[in-house]
């Protein structure tokens, strides 16, 4: 049977699409990922890094740097990453376009950009560029950040120095993002990056959109998850599918 020309061209996009979609997590084990077995595992078919209690620091966990789980099947660079998270306690984020430091004496330390997320009510959506600039977006935050570095004077009369950013409009109130976010519960997180714009989303809701102008901001580099010191907490991550964009 002939197919009419739009119908082969639609079929023809649809098998397109889907053969551009890697799924970089098989829901079993840990396979094309790196990083501390005594943290990382999966159960009930998810990524899980978990930091138990430090018995000589209640309130603590045994964490004494923040370390990631590291893609190791490929890098990223232009690409739209989807995947589901699920937050208790703490705080955690998805590294892209990111580099290895040195190994950590409890897993890879990475350096670079950062989808933040927690289980507060403050930074979940922002861009954090881990072990760099710091914060580049507040949630809900449209931005550039130019070349050069900004002067900033605090309460105290200090003047410090950090990345050149302009806010530009706004992408929706922190509040309202926060109230789309489920508590301890399966969130959607997707990240769209192409070139030097970068944009989050949460449950479908924007968190933030950045146009990085800079010659640091990287293009291309490694993906990874975190697990953050602080108090003991667990993170899940499950149905990661990567589109790279041409």
């Amino acid at each position: 049977m002939k197919l009419p020309l739009t119908l082969a061209v639609l079929l023809a996009a649809v098998s397109f699409a889907g053969a551009e979609e890697k799924e970089l997590f098989n829901g079993k084990d840990l396979s094309g990922w790196d990083g501390n077995a005594e943290l990382w595992s999966v159960q009930d078919g998810a990524i899980t890094g978990k930091t138990p209690e430090d018995p000589a620091n209640p309130g603590k966990s045994i964490l004494k740097h923040n370390t990631f789980l590291v893609w190791r099947d490929g890098t990223v660079k232009d690409f739209e990453l989807t995947l589901k998270y699920k937050m208790i306690g703490g705080n955690s984020g998805i590294q892209y376009r990111s580099k290895e430091l040195e190994k950590g004496a409890q897993g890879p330390i990475i350096s670079g950009y950062q989808a933040d997320f927690e289980a507060g009510k403050t930074y979940s959506g922002i861009l954090y560029e881990e072990k760099g600039r710091g914060i580049l977006a507040l949630r809900g935050q449209k931005v550039v950040i130019h070349e050069g570095d900004k002067e900033t004077t605090d309460k105290k009369g200090n003047v410090k120095k950090g990345p050149n950013i302009e806010v530009t409009g706004s992408v929706g109130e922190s509040d309202a993002i926060q109230a789309s976010i489920k508590n301890e519960d399966w969130n959607e997180y997707k990240i769209v990056a192409k070139g030097g714009h970068l944009q989050h989303f949460i449950n479908g809701v924007q968190t933030v959109d950045v146009t990085d102008e800079t010659a640091v901001g990287a293009k291309e580099g490694l993906l990874a998850l975190q697990i953050h010191v602080g108090g003991p907490m667990t993170v899940q991550f499950k149905d990661i599918k990567l589109n790279e964009l041409k």
